[in-house]
């Protein structure tokens, strides 16, 4: 078992699924026909480039759909074993990788490569790549984290929350609520008004901005789906709502 483990983690295994992850979603891409909310997304978001696009754990697949060929773009991927063939099919899709994930604990924040992720999210930024990463921490999902807003705050680049729905998809029963879109399906892609963190927001102001992209997340959630005749698996119940 553990012989299993190693080949299946080597580099040579990695790179042949990161490759056909991202042959795959190029027949995907190639083969859906798409619609967007707002119709003029991209014309909206090239005034306030670069941005942090914000995703849920579980759209990893379907967030690179949103990318046109000619913005470039970073994005965080864990340095979780399981990340590798993930960030292979990303930079096959154009999409740089950063290696490292945030952490509940802060003191593990070190540990997971958050601190050295967020130097490099924030040198991306500046150097005018837009950044793609999840909002909520591993574990718990559709919780908005503190991570995102604070690299909101020392970059002052908006976060622009973004959902990507496919009516023929796989939803898998994970934590996240992981979905993967099916050839030849319609595929929603919406995004939500960029949310701006001045840089002398004090911690009242960046837990209420941290609140306003959670919401912000799950109502373009629940517009993509609705756009597809569809209802979000992952949607939080009322019981699982921060008062």
């Amino acid at each position: 078992m553990a012989l299993l483990k190693r080949i299946a983690r080597s580099r040579a295994v990695q790179a042949t699924l990161g490759a056909m992850l991202a042959g795959y979603l190029r027949l995907v891409r190639a083969t859906s026909s798409v619609v967007t909310n707002p119709p003029d997304l991209y014309e909206k978001a090239g005034m306030v480039m670069p941005v942090i696009v914000a995703m849920w754990h579980g759209q990893h697949f379907m967030v690179p759909f949103a990318r046109r060929p000619q913005d470039p773009a970073a994005a965080l991927v864990s340095r979780h074993g399981d990340g590798e063939f993930n960030a292979l099919a990303l930079q096959r899709l154009g999409i740089r990788a950063i290696r490292g994930s945030g952490a509940r604990d802060r003191a593990r924040m070190h540990e997971k490569g958050g601190v050295a992720a967020l130097r490099d999210l924030l040198k991306a930024l500046k150097s005018g790549e837009m950044v793609v990463l999840t909002a909520d921490i591993p574990k718990v999902s559709r919780q908005c984290g503190p991570g995102i807003v604070l690299l909101a705050r020392l970059s002052g680049r908006p976060i622009v929350p973004v959902a990507v729905v496919s009516s023929r998809r796989i939803d898998f029963h994970s934590w996240d609520h992981a979905s993967i879109g099916l050839p030849f399906g319609r595929i929603a892609m919406v995004t939500g008004e960029p949310i701006f963190v001045p840089s002398d927001t004090d911690e009242a102001g960046l837990e209420t901005i941290r609140i306003a992209v959670q919401q912000s997340l799950d109502a373009v959630h629940a517009q993509a789906y609705a756009m597809i005749g569809a209802t979000d698996p992952g949607a939080p119940q009322l019981s699982q709502l921060e008062p």
